[in-house]
């Protein structure tokens, strides 16, 4: 089966005011999009024509094929960071990803000072991560289409910080984008999904 671009976990409207409707309109519907339909052109015919995003992207990078990498690690991020977000989300952390963050960051509020000073390092276009890395959770960063994936980290959360993520609403205020989406849109309970998952 190609891969398909999976629908967004909420409306396209659910996001707003912090994230509008014309926003994923474009990043979803545009961006994701066309991703999604250049992986399934350089797949089609290929060893990798069946094979699931996260085998394409890991594939592509052990073979340095960086064109094919592009297209299917960024339809796995995007996929990825639709669900770090949710209309109901935002604030501090409760459960098991709450003591572990509090655990490998001493608080909160230094994870949130190493996640948006992730976010606003990274020249250009790229994610700001929070990792499961040999047990401990990390803050990192990835230019253009880079993920942890491929070095063998465990991906909890992600920001996207591309101009296309947050220009429409925001325009140049990076730090304002980052700081709505800690405070209005991080999805806490697929960030403990994910770290019970891994655990």
């Amino acid at each position: 089966m190609p891969i398909s671009l999976p629908d967004l976990p909420y409306a396209q409207n659910a996001l707003e005011p912090h994230i509008t409707a014309n926003t994923l309109s474009f990043h979803h519907g545009k961006h994701h999009n066309a991703y999604v339909v250049k992986c399934n052109e350089l797949t089609a015919g290929t060893d990798l024509e069946n094979a699931s995003v996260e085998e394409i992207t890991m594939a592509a990078h052990k073979k340095g094929d960086q064109g094919l990498f592009n297209q299917a690690a960024q339809v796995w991020n995007h996929t990825f960071y639709w669900n770090s977000m949710s209309p109901n989300g935002g604030g501090k952390p409760t459960g098991a990803i709450a003591a572990k963050i509090d655990e490998d960051f001493g608080s909160y509020e230094e994870f949130a000072t190493q996640f948006k000073n992730a976010g606003a390092t990274q020249f250009g276009s790229g994610w700001a991560w929070l990792v499961l890395d040999g047990g401990k959770l990390k803050v990192e960063k990835t230019p253009n289409a880079g993920t942890p994936l491929v070095d063998g980290k465990t991906p909890i959360l992600t920001m996207d910080v591309w101009e296309h993520a947050y220009y429409l609403d925001f325009q140049n205020r990076r730090p304002d984008y980052m700081g709505a989406f800690l405070e209005h849109l991080v999805n806490w309970d697929f960030a403990n999904a994910n770290l019970a998952a891994a655990s």
